[in-house]
């Protein structure tokens, strides 16, 4: 029997090995699982803190945000906290700030903007862009 993928070193690792978001054994469409009762492999970021891997974070407004849930639906890491279809926040222990929600925010502004990571919410607030004419 192997050992679990915790206790290998790099070099005893298959690559890619530890990046399944789902356990291996699972044999359903996934899609059809409510995500709390998904089978979440031991080694994918919803089980396992890899905020520390992030150098740039999404920071979000909520007076521009339309609640579209495009971040939501994109997100790889399921870090986009949303209740009743309504945008609550970003769940910062899991985000590895890979800026896809940014990329598909629709809103102008976008709703969604990296920055760095010490910079706080208020401060990345106080930063965010006017609304853009077309054209300009």
């Amino acid at each position: 029997m192997s050992k679990p993928i915790r206790e290998m070193g790099w070099d005893e690792l298959v690559p890619g090995a530890a990046l399944y978001t789902f356990d291996g054994s699972v044999d359903y469409n996934i899609a059809e699982i409510q995500p709390e009762d998904r089978l979440y492999s031991e080694t994918s970021s919803k089980s396992m803190s890899v905020g520390d891997w992030r150098v740039i974070k999404p920071v979000w407004n909520s007076e521009t945000c339309i609640d579209c849930q495009n971040c939501w639906i994109f997100c790889p890491d399921s870090s986009i906290i949303a209740r009743n279809k309504e945008m609550k926040g970003v769940d910062y222990e899991h985000c590895k700030g890979c800026g896809l929600c940014v990329s598909v925010c629709p809103t102008n502004p976008k709703s969604l903007l990296m920055f760095n990571e010490y910079v706080t919410a208020e401060e990345a607030l106080s930063q965010w862009p006017a609304k853009q004419k077309k054209g300009e």
